[in-house]
Order: C-alpha cells, then sequence, then structure tokens
C-alpha cells in the first residue's frame, strides 16, 4: 500500500509539475482550471450578494480603473507568451466593499475584492497598484491551486506516517503523528510565505509593466507597519513574511522587476497608463 501512494504522488508530481512564468519557480499543481475555476467564479458571486459594495465611486472606480490597468498588461503578457488559452480562462472583475477590515484578496480565475479599510493603507493610485498587482500575481502564478494540491499531499503524508507506524506502539504512534503535525504546519506556512513573497515581487514587476510607481509598493508595507505597530507574530509561526522583510525585499527587488518589466512589456508603451 505504502509503495503505491508512493508511486502514485511520484507520478503526479511529475506529471503536474510546471514553471511560474517571470519567477521560474517550479510549482505542483494537479488541478486544472476546468475544476476549479467555476467553484471560484460562483463563491465571488455568492460572497458580492451577501456584501455591500461600497457607494463611494471614486474610490471604486479607481479599483476598477486600476484592475484594469495591470490585468491587461497580464493579458498582454500571456498572450505574447503563447498562454492564449490560460489568458482567455480568466474573467477579470475588481469590486471595493463597505468593510473596515485591512484587506484585499483576489480568488483563483481573476476576481478580486478590496475592503475600503485597506484604502487609508493605499493611500494613493501608486499604492493601490501595488496591493491590485500583489492579489493579480496570486492569481496569475495559481498561488490557489497549488495551496489545494499541497493540501492533499499533506493528507497523503498523514496517510504514510499512519501506515509507517501502525504496527508500533501506541506512544511511539504518537510521537511520529506529533512530529508530523508540526512539521508539515510549518512547511505550509513557509509554503504561504513563498507564495506572499512570490506575488510581493510578480506584483511589482506587473504593476511597472502597466506604468505604475515601483517604489510605492514598499510604502505601502511601510505604513502597514506602522498600522499595526509591529506587533506581528514571529515571522517563521506566519503564513505571511514579516511587514520588514517584505519592505526590504521589495526594495531590493525593485531595479529587478525594472529590468522584468522592461523585457516583458512587449506590448509597447502607447498602451500603457501614462
Amino acid at each position: 500500500m505504502k509503495k503505491i501512494i508512493v508511486l502514485v504522488v511520484t507520478v503526479l508530481g511529475f506529471v503536474a509539475c510546471s514553471t511560474v512564468p517571470i519567477s521560474g519557480r517550479k510549482r505542483i499543481n494537479i488541478l486544472s482550471d476546468g475544476q476549479v475555476l467555476p467553484a471560484s467564479f460562483a463563491q465571488y458571486k455568492g460572497f458580492l450578494e451577501k456584501n455591500k459594495l461600497s457607494n463611494n465611486k471614486v474610490m471604486g472606480n479607481q479599483i476598477k480603473e486600476v484592475g484594469t490597468n495591470i490585468s491587461g498588461a497580464v493579458d498582454r503578457f500571456m498572450r505574447a507568451n503563447n498562454m492564449n488559452s490560460e489568458a482567455d480562462s480568466y474573467q477579470w472583475e475588481f469590486n471595493l466593499i463597505e468593510d473596515k477590515t485591512v484587506n484585499a484578496w483576489c480568488m483563483p480565475g481573476g476576481k478580486v475584492i478590496f475592503y475600503t479599510g485597506i484604502m487609508p493603507v493605499c493611500a494613493n493610485e501608486n499604492g493601490v497598484a501595488a496591493v491590485m498587482g500583489h492579489e493579480v500575481a496570486h492569481a496569475f502564478a495559481k498561488h490557489g491551486q497549488e495551496r489545494m494540491t499541497s493540501s492533499y499531499g499533506q493528507q497523503v503524508g498523514g496517510l504514510l506516517v499512519s501506515l509507517g507506524t501502525s504496527k508500533k506502539d501506541p506512544k511511539t504512534q504518537q510521537i511520529w503523528n506529533t512530529a508530523f503535525g508540526i512539521g508539515s504546519g510549518l512547511g505550509m506556512l513557509k509554503f504561504s510565505r513563498v507564495h506572499e513573497q512570490e506575488a510581493d515581487r510578480l506584483g511589482l514587476v506587473f504593476m511597472l509593466m502597466a506604468g505604475y510607481e515601483g517604489t510605492e509598493a514598499a510604502e505601502v508595507w511601510v505604513r502597514m507597519s506602522k498600522l499595526s505597530k509591529d506587533k506581528s507574530q514571529p515571522e517563521i509561526l506566519s503564513t505571511h513574511p514579516s511587514n520588514t522583510s517584505r519592505i526590504e525585499d521589495l526594495r531590493s527587488y525593485l531595479p529587478t522587476a525594472k529590468k522584468h518589466a522592461a523585457q516583458f512589456n512587449v506590448a509597447g508603451s502607447s498602451v500603457l497608463k501614462k
């Protein structure tokens, strides 16, 4: 039984392995867009039915304009790099919800939500672009699908530990199960932090491709840090990098992001936001 499970996991990993464009990171995803996106779009529709759109037309229109500009840059990139079918699968949509929560998110397939609570942290159009680029990057890199794939892997790992210790005494079984639970939990947290850093970096490239000022990406996290007063938990126990780590990484990555934006911005400056 163990050999069969290991063989299945190995085969799936080989078949489903791909590379995230631009970042070059290897990923494993066993879920197709056809399996994920219909449910994602339905959940997004249900969320909008249960939550109030902001009445602030200025901010709402800004979210839609910035989202359109950045998703347009991503779409041009994909079509210029033979990713037409993937580009066609996205149904970009951008909405602002009346909610004091300091948050924004993007579902697989390009459905984006900003809460009014994050707008003071964005502070300006370039700040909105920084957050938007980050959220769009999550969808572009298929982080949601990858996390779902990883959760399946965790379940298989737990089964392997149970099988491997089935003939051991109860105390030994408990030690191994506890070790697996802690190890896999921290592994998933690190996995999430990898996604967050990748989204930060890809988002920086995308906002530059769309004609926005990249230095503002780090400044968003400076403002976020002041808001939270750096009371975040240790980074090893967090799904996100610390504010300080993000600020330093975004600032150091900016020259590289500018090079990527210049290289990949194949559509020409005439279509970019001025």
